[in-house]
């Protein structure tokens, strides 16, 4: 039984891993929320903006001047979170791997393969916990500026909503987060 979950923990954290660092990659964090009537699909990510015409399909993106450049503080935190986020979830999975049941690498020391799974159990769930907290704060920041916007009775042209970056960032915090809990607690149940 241990064997099944831990294989089914691995799974699980590799695809929510994977989900994590396409949204710290792509770039569609915010998406424009405007009517049918806009010739343009607008997104704004992390490391860039791209706009794609509605009609040819044609997509530019500008890239934002410098990382180090004076950027909302919405970026600046969620590029750092979320950056550590993968590095932490990364680190976890090498040592998931490795103290998989299935694995060869320590075969006669199963009590130290299983300090590594509930080891990468804690390390994969404060990487959730920092994926999440950048992904939320990105999406509470959005709706603050458009509900500031709304408030005052104001449109600027484009008001944004969240982006399909945002909710995969989301996805792959939590299922981070569900593989952290299954490592530490059920795990040792089965053990």
């Amino acid at each position: 039984m241990s064997a099944i979950l831990q294989m089914t923990v691995f799974g699980l954290a590799l695809l929510s891993s994977l989900f994590l660092l396409l949204a710290t990659c792509t770039d569609c964090w915010m998406v424009n929320a405007d009517d049918s009537l806009e010739v343009s699909h607008k997104c704004r990510g992390l490391w860039r903006e791209c706009v794609t015409n509605m009609q040819d399909g044609v997509r530019t993106c500008d890239q934002y001047d410098s990382i180090l450049a004076d950027h909302p503080v919405k970026i600046v935190v969620t590029r750092t979170l979320l950056i550590a986020a993968d590095l932490l979830v990364g680190l976890a999975l090498a040592a998931l791997l490795l103290g998989l049941d299935c694995i060869k690498f320590l075969k006669e020391e199963p009590r130290v393969k299983l300090k590594m799974c509930h080891g990468a159990g804690v390390i994969l769930g404060i990487g959730s916990i920092l994926g999440l907290v950048g992904s939320v704060w990105y999406a509470v920041d959005v709706y603050v500026e458009r509900a500031m916007l709304v408030s005052h009775n104001l449109f600027l042209g484009v008001h944004y909503d969240f982006g399909w970056s945002c909710w995969l960032g989301m996805a792959g915090s939590t299922g981070c987060f569900v593989a952290s809990v299954l490592l530490t607690c059920c795990l040792h149940a089965h053990t």
